[in-house]
């Protein structure tokens, strides 16, 4: 098999890439190791920047998050249960964020690949890459127990951070930050209705807590919890009494229980790898970067990504130039290490930390404070919290 850009893995990123490609008329096949049914079932994050609508629409997939996505104006912090507001519309000219499940995102990318006739391979075993340094790097994999092989002008990494692209890089010329949080995430999705119209993160005295939604009548609830918890441990009566303990009385109040049906924990890090190219190989989303959930930067970083690399491969395939793929890296890093910054930060200012003394305790809420009586400390935080602007060109 022939093709222009092989694409390893057909999760958000490889998938925003593979429509992405298409409508710019450059050829691609996808590999994903394991079938659609498990990877649009994955419980991820819901919340998207305005960035990532935009490429959406302008992809032709955005019509069910239009109708169905729930747009916020703003967000809540909450103090030991004070709630105050942050206009992220009156204080980024207008920006939004919009909840809507990361689920309902890879149903929109594959029905719509489907209909464009985008090649995907499902249940691809055995996947290898050689011949990076190359002018034909190749694509090596097991399907129906027969050995395949692809041919591509380029490779795009798109297969998360346990996969085999980042691992193909010598490690001599790798350089890897990462940061393991001590703590993690005990989550629920429950259809009940949620406490408030936007999302509230609290920070308590007794940890995290954050009251999000997937709709109007499906709401996700997490709280923080040790890295190891078992959530077998964590009946919904006992999950809903903390919860509701650390929204606190006011916020607890308007909280509408129900059965829970998923309960996972989510452990929480920071991590990067770098260069996110070498040779004919790229590398984008969590194959090279994972950040915290707090601020919701995931997806939408693997989407800034893919937006980058697009208009690089448009520059490259229509005008010749290679300017935008040699500028990739680069570029793209500068994005991610201001997510990385801004993940590290909000969740420094609401997350109890093991080593956190009175002293500690008392600069955090300190810091929340002076947010809720700075509206230039506002600004910066909805400025990042509903995306830093990125200017591209398909063209």
């Amino acid at each position: 098999m022939r093709t222009q850009i092989g694409i390893v893995g057909a999760g958000p990123a490889g998938m925003f890439l593979a429509l992405l490609l298409r409508s710019l008329g450059i050829e691609c096949v996808v590999i994903e190791q394991r079938d659609r049914e498990y990877v649009e079932g994955r419980v991820r994050a819901g919340v998207l920047e305005q960035n990532t609508v935009e490429l959406m629409r302008y992809l032709g997939v955005g019509e069910r998050v239009a109708r169905e996505g729930l747009v916020h104006r703003g967000t809540n912090l909450a103090i030991d249960g004070k709630l105050f507001h942050v206009d992220l519309a009156a204080l980024t000219g207008g920006k939004t964020v919009t909840v809507y499940g990361q689920q309902e995102v890879m149903r929109d990318l594959y029905d719509d690949a489907s209909e464009r006739d985008i090649a995907i391979v499902w249940n691809a075993e055995g996947v290898s890459l050689s011949g990076i340094e190359s002018e034909r790097p190749t694509i090596d994999f097991r399907h129906h127990d027969a050995a395949k092989r692809i041919d591509c002008d380029y490779i795009v990494g798109c297969d998360g951070f346990h996969g085999v692209c980042r691992k193909t890089i010598p490690s001599a010329l790798l350089k890897v930050f990462e940061r393991v949080y001590a703590f993690g995430w005990l989550g629920i999705l429950a259809e009940v209705p949620p406490a408030d119209p936007e999302l509230i993160y609290a920070n308590h005295e007794r940890g995290f807590a954050l009251a999000s939604m997937r709709s109007t009548m499906r709401s996700r609830y997490y709280i923080q919890c040790a890295q190891d918890e078992d959530p077998a441990q964590w009946p919904d009566e006992r999950f809903w009494d903390e919860l509701c303990l650390r929204l606190g009385p006011e916020i607890g109040a308007k909280v509408t229980r129900g059965p829970s049906f998923e309960k996972s924990v989510a452990p929480l890090r920071s991590f990067v790898s770098e260069p996110m190219r070498w040779g004919r190989l790229f590398l984008a989303g969590d194959a090279t970067h994972i950040v915290p959930p707090t601020g919701a930067k995931g997806v939408n970083l693997a989407v800034a990504d893919v937006r980058i690399l697009g208009a690089a491969f448009a520059q490259y395939y229509k005008q010749g130039s290679s300017q935008g793929i040699d500028n990739y890296s680069r570029r793209a890093l500068e994005r991610v290490w201001n997510a990385e910054r801004f993940s590290w930060w909000f969740t420094s200012i609401t997350h109890r930390f093991p080593d956190m003394d009175a002293f500690a305790r008392r600069l955090q809420i300190a810091e929340l404070n002076y947010i809720q009586g700075s509206r230039a400390a506002q600004q910066v935080l909805a400025e990042n919290y509903v995306g830093l602007p990125l200017e591209v060109d398909f063209r």
